[in-house]
């Protein structure tokens, strides 16, 4: 046996190994860690997991034909931003501009989000009340709300961010009416938020 080779399996033996749940990059299949950044896949209208080094591909318009975007990080705490005005008759819910000037909503479900078209008029007039409105990036971000149970969270977050929520509540869903797991569970992810540039 030789040095080199005992020397060669130690450093093997103490790599992670990677296991089935090992989430890995979209684009190259790298694994990735549990905080990696996101492209969002404008073809598909999905987000996609990145590696460090595809996310840089990506940075500020970077690589590609704009059929990936990279997802921001960055979060505002708004104001009571009133929402009644785009017609969504639901309390927890995202609205997310579009690139081609549209914007949908989306709201949790057991199965997923449920998506309604909203009216961009609507949009733009709720964009001069609330001037941060229209900094939101188009896809790539949206304008959380949650005001379930009295509540009142106003956020513009990534899109990402909003993708977890609704992991949430497919999670801890139970029975017809979502159970009691489901509004304790989607107050954390409120409650974690927090404000970054």
């Amino acid at each position: 046996m030789t040095t080199e080779g005992a020397l060669a399996r130690l450093i093997r033996s103490a790599e992670p190994t990677p296991t089935a749940e090992t989430e890995r990059c979209d684009l190259c299949a790298a694994p990735v860690p549990d905080d990696h950044r996101h492209l969002y896949d404008t073809a598909a209208e999905e987000v996609r997991c990145a590696c460090g080094p595809c996310s840089v591909l990506f940075a500020d318009g970077g690589a590609g034909d704009g059929h990936y975007r990279l997802v921001p990080r960055r979060r505002i705490r708004l104001p009571r931003v009133d929402t009644e005005v785009l017609g969504v008759p639901v309390g927890l819910v995202f609205f997310v501009p579009r690139a081609d000037g549209t914007v949908t909503a989306e709201g949790p479900s057991p199965a997923g989000a449920m998506r309604w078209e909203i009216d961009a008029g609507a949009w733009r007039r709720l964009t001069v009340e609330c001037p941060q409105l229209a900094s939101v990036q188009p896809d790539v971000e949206a304008l959380l709300v949650n005001t379930v149970h009295g509540l009142d969270h106003h956020w513009i977050v990534p899109v990402d961010d909003c993708y977890r929520m609704i992991a949430v509540v497919r999670r801890e869903w139970r029975g017809l009416s979502g159970g009691g797991r489901i509004w304790p569970a989607v107050e954390r992810f409120f409650d974690d938020l927090t404000e970054r540039p």
